[in-house]
């Protein structure tokens, strides 16, 4: 069967890629090799995480939160089969519309590992081991990322477990490690403190999150303490961990070299994520990975080393995240249709999704400091906002970083309710290169959580200090 294009991957940036080439008329199949599309974050990450952050949150309010507003309850408990089923339920939901897109888009699927026979050609070896041959005028691999491992830390997905594992508990753990202070440990420390589960967070860096503007990990740090009782432990190097029975002890060493035990009865090892390329055979067609990181290299195209080969979202460089991979999808594909589309990484926004959710976009303070860019900043605390206090989230803020001679919009970093979504906002500004003046006199409706922004960009504007 020949195609235009043939898109490996079926996950955020796969799916999209391959909707928007058939959108453009170009005749489409894509190759998934598990049984449902929608790639690591529809399955095992992005949609059931936040499912089951969703749900552990409703728990968390009605049992801490519920009485200050007045409402008691009685008898509270968790029901862990049925919330796992829930979010298996919203799991089904979205990939079952994956494979509606594709029937509607006419859109070919094959079921199997995708490999390269020559530059034009793919290889679908199924579950039981039959193949098939297409090929495609286009090739666009989109294979994703899988959970990072650490050489002397043997995960057996039963007591020391991934991502992945985490997300199929049926107990709530009553004492639960997490080696890793990014996103998806602290997600998932969250949902598990929140159901009643004490969590000792083992961080390698000085701070969470830390490839975040550091004010950020700080205050994430500080609220998840306070509200969860999660504890964090940073600066500590991980050495080993064992399982004897229902218990795992995993030992590190601290700031001093001191050594640490943690004991609990789950660890969920969350240090990364790596670019998955096993079986698809790039030597066949030449294509070398890079040496430290081992993702495919790619030009300013996303075009890889061989004409017409494509690669996007987790297996190239830049930050491993689903809109990140959907924009490059749709990047490649009106590419490929002879268009002219555009990227700006700068402005891909990052999102932590605990509460309260953490986001950021632009530069850090560190980098602007680091460049000698001379800068205002300005900064607006929930704790102000009418709208945080009458729903009870006033932790956090928002922080407007501003470029000191032009005002124009370097980056935004927050803190607080539905960051998640007051992000976007930003995120367009500075697209179009606005100046904090100009969102500072933009109208924002009252009591929001989106005055906090304005405010914070109208500190940015009259601020004197001047930062270099």
């Amino acid at each position: 069967m020949q195609y235009d294009v043939i898109v490996i991957g079926s996950g955020p940036g796969g799916y999209v890629g391959a909707i928007r080439c058939a959108q453009l008329g170009l005749k489409t199949a894509i190759i998934e090799k598990y049984p449902t599309f929608g790639g690591t974050c529809l399955n095992v990450g992005c949609i059931p995480s936040k499912a089951l952050l969703d749900s552990s949150e409703h728990y968390h309010n009605a049992a801490k939160k519920f009485p200050e507003h007045g409402i008691q309850l009685s008898d509270l408990k968790v029901d862990i089969e049925k919330m796992m089923a829930r979010k298996t339920d919203v799991i089904n939901q979205n990939t079952a519309g994956i494979q509606f897109l594709f029937k509607k888009n006419k859109i070919d699927s094959f079921q199997g590992v995708g490999s390269f026979v020559d530059k034009n050609t793919i290889k679908v070896t199924k579950e039981k081991g039959e193949t098939e041959q297409i090929t495609g005028k286009n090739i666009i691999i989109a294979t994703g990322s899988k959970p990072t491992a650490l050489p002397f830390l043997p995960i057996d997905k039963k007591r020391i477990i991934t991502s992945t594992e985490a997300l199929e508990l049926k107990e709530v753990p009553k004492n639960l490690i997490v080696i890793g202070g990014g996103v998806i440990g602290l997600e998932l420390g969250s949902v598990y403190a929140r159901l009643g589960a004490k969590v000792s967070v083992i961080e390698y860096a000085n701070s969470i999150i830390s490839t975040m503007d550091a004010g950020l990990g700080k205050e994430l740090q500080r609220t998840l303490k306070k509200e969860l009782g999660m504890e964090f432990f940073v600066g500590h190097k991980v050495k080993n961990a064992n399982t004897k029975g229902k218990k795992v002890t995993v030992t590190a060493e601290d700031k001093k070299g001191k050594e640490v035990t943690f004991e609990g009865d789950y660890c969920i090892v969350s240090v990364g994520r790596s670019a998955y390329t096993e079986n698809l055979e790039l030597d066949k067609i030449g294509i070398e990975l890079e040496e430290k990181t081992h993702k495919i290299p790619v030009n300013e195209n996303l075009e890889t080393s061989v004409p017409g080969v494509y690669a996007i979202g987790d297996v190239i460089k830049g930050a491993m995240l689903a809109h990140k991979a959907e924009d490059e999808g749709v990047f490649v594909a009106e590419s490929i249709a002879g268009q002219k589309p555009h990227i700006n990484y700068n402005l891909i926004p990052s999102v932590v999704y605990t509460w309260p959710e953490v986001a950021s976009v632009g530069k850090t303070e560190e980098q602007l400091k680091e460049k000698g860019t001379k800068y205002k900043t300005g900064s607006f605390s929930f704790k102000a906002s009418g709208r945080a206090k009458a729903s009870g989230d006033a932790n956090g803020f928002v922080k407007v970083l501003a470029d000191a001679e032009s005002d124009e919009v370097l980056g935004v970093h927050m803190i607080g309710p539905r960051a998640a979504d007051l992000i976007a906002e930003t995120v367009v500004a500075m697209e179009y290169r606005a100046s904090a003046e100009d969102i500072a006199r933009i109208c924002h409706a009252h009591p929001t959580y989106s005055e906090a922004v304005k405010e914070a960009a109208l500190a940015a504007t009259d601020n004197r200090a001047i930062h270099a």
